[in-house]
């Protein structure tokens, strides 16, 4: 997903994007406790310096909150087919856009959740699966071919004892 984001970035506001003022502006100031993208993306230049290292350094969450509407205009009405070619061409980018935010906070929750040691075992974990899988498959089939034949995640899901 970051880099299919990346890839729209860069296709709109150039290969430095991370630096680009309209891109920041484009974020959303957030007050108080919660997530702060634009912070985020600004803490985050300060501290590496090429765009690549941007991507990998920069938390999940920024690249499922780029899926917002707020970035349709700018961003995914033109891109959103281009770098996403399996998905379904007769559904609108605002219905895909939703269901590819939506799902990746999903994800994002469930590995948050895990990466904190927390029961995961009333969660329906194949859906989950299948969630990272559609995502995958959404950029591309081959990877998620791959992804099918090289996971033990299924098996592991369908033997657990309750």
């Amino acid at each position: 997903m970051r880099n299919a984001v990346a890839d729209a970035l860069t296709a709109v506001y150039g290969k430095h994007w991370p630096w680009d003022r309209n891109f920041e502006n484009s974020l959303p100031i957030s007050k108080g406790l919660g997530y702060q993208q634009r912070q985020d993306l600004i803490n985050t230049r300060t501290r590496f310096r090429t765009t690549d290292r941007i991507v990998v350094e920069l938390k999940f969450v920024f690249w499922e909150k780029m899926f917002t509407s707020r970035h349709d205009q700018r961003i995914w009405n033109a891109h959103l087919f281009s770098l996403f070619p399996n998905l379904d061409p007769t559904q609108t980018v605002s219905a895909h856009r939703l269901r590819l935010a939506t799902d990746l906070e999903a994800i994002r929750l469930l590995r948050n959740r895990i990466a904190h040691h927390e029961p995961i075992f009333k969660r329906n974990l194949s859906e989950e699966f299948s969630k990272v899988h559609d995502l995958v498959e959404a950029r591309c089939q081959v990877s998620a071919a791959w992804m099918l034949g090289e996971q033990m995640a299924l098996a592991a899901i369908q033997a657990k004892p309750f």
